[in-house]
């Protein structure tokens, strides 16, 4: 009896070993599925915030801009250098950046898209926005001057709604630059906490 029983615990114990193994193994796969789909999401969150900034960007050019360069005599050009700063180079910016990011877009496996390289890429042509960021605050003391007035209320409203933009007002739209570009380091933190060192 007494050899019985010792002898049982060793096939047991190896058996035991095995399960562990294969615990251990499985618990790994699962960490790293989870490391994949936790950076697909990094990356869809990504490509979705810069396609719905570049479609504002578009509105801001054509809804706004394109409209009030066409009524010369409610906006000096001096005017609309200050509100508008160069939302026009960034918006030609952002475009050929997101272009360079789709093609870096893995549409099967989005948790291997390699989208550092186009922030390396671009990284000189990212100093626009200090332009931009610089210049924000007098856009929007100009901004509030003229929205004193009830006729340009009503014509930046007109703006909005026949570009079908969002319902969000005219200063709203313009401090989007300021927080986009605010947001990348904190998004590609988080892209970096799920990518592997062999990524």
């Amino acid at each position: 009896l007494r050899v019985n029983q010792e002898e049982v615990p060793e096939n047991c114990s190896s058996i035991q070993d095995e399960e562990h193994d294969a615990d251990i193994s499985k618990h790994r796969q699962k960490i790293a599925e989870n490391k994949d789909q936790m950076r697909t999401n990094v990356i869809q969150e990504i490509m979705n915030t810069e396609r719905v900034y570049i479609k504002h960007l578009k509105d801001i050019c054509e809804g706004y801009i394109r409209q009030c360069r066409k009524h010369t005599g409610m906006f000096t050009t001096a005017q609309l250098n200050t509100i508008f700063g160069n939302i026009e180079d960034i918006y030609k910016f952002q475009r050929k950046f997101l272009k360079d990011l789709e093609k870096q877009y893995n549409k099967e496996e989005p948790h291997l898209s390699e989208i550092g390289t186009c922030f390396l890429q671009h990284q000189e042509g990212f100093a626009i926005y200090s332009e931009y960021c610089n210049n924000h605050p007098s856009a929007c003391i100009e901004l509030s001057k003229l929205m004193k007035q009830g006729k340009y209320r009503h014509f930046f409203e007109a703006c909005r709604l026949l570009q079908q933009m969002i319902d969000i007002a005219i200063d709203g739209f313009l401090l989007t630059p300021v927080q986009k570009i605010c947001k990348y380091p904190l998004q590609l933190a988080e892209l970096l906490k799920y990518t592997t060192q062999e990524h």
